[in-house]
């Protein structure tokens, strides 16, 4: 039986492949489906950076059970790279790895997020593993330049670290230092 994280390669593949865009070549967006987790954010805010977005539907899609907004208040939605960094970063969730962790091998499924790829400044971009080699990793992505998209990318500099949500991940209460 294919693991949650191994489904979650596999739908974002094919999201990805779909592809989703923003408003590219005089054609209408077809995101709606991304932003529609989100109802309480101002559609502003996702033109031109959906890609955290992207990850969300496809976690959902692929059977993980999270919050579009984690029970936090200094926390935004999921449809921002910080969120997903905070969030991974919890004690109670435990599933943040710095890239820079010799003992932490990233593996189809993963969650990666990104350094200065398209903006110059931290937490940029975020996208789903779908294959790793020594120096590059595969990914499926949302917004790049409009376009959801499979693509290698090194694994350099711009890689801040990776998430790995267990199988068996369940919303825990936030704990009391956060």
């Amino acid at each position: 039986m294919e693991s949650k994280r191994q489904n979650l390669a596999r739908v974002a593949e094919e999201m990805a492949r779909t592809p989703f865009h923003d408003r590219l070549m005089g054609l209408p967006s077809n995101i709606g489906p991304l932003m529609a987790h989100f109802p309480d954010g101002p559609r502003d805010e996702f033109v031109g950076k959906w890609c955290a977005a992207f990850v969300y539907h496809c976690c959902v899609q692929a059977g993980f059970e999270i919050p579009h907004r984690y029970p936090t208040k200094s926390f935004g939605t999921f449809a921002g790279v910080r969120a997903w960094l905070q969030w991974a970063k919890l004690k109670e969730n435990g599933s943040y790895f710095s890239a820079r962790n010799a003992n932490h091998t990233p593996e189809r499924g993963d969650l990666v997020i990104y350094d200065g790829v398209f903006d110059p400044g931290p937490h940029d971009h975020i996208a789903i593993v779908l294959a790793v080699a020594d120096t590059a990793i595969r990914v499926a992505e949302g917004n790049v330049r409009g376009v959801s998209a499979v693509l290698g990318r090194a694994r350099n500099r711009h890689i801040r670290g990776y998430i790995r949500i267990p199988d068996d991940y369940r919303q825990r209460p936030p704990s009391q230092s956060t």
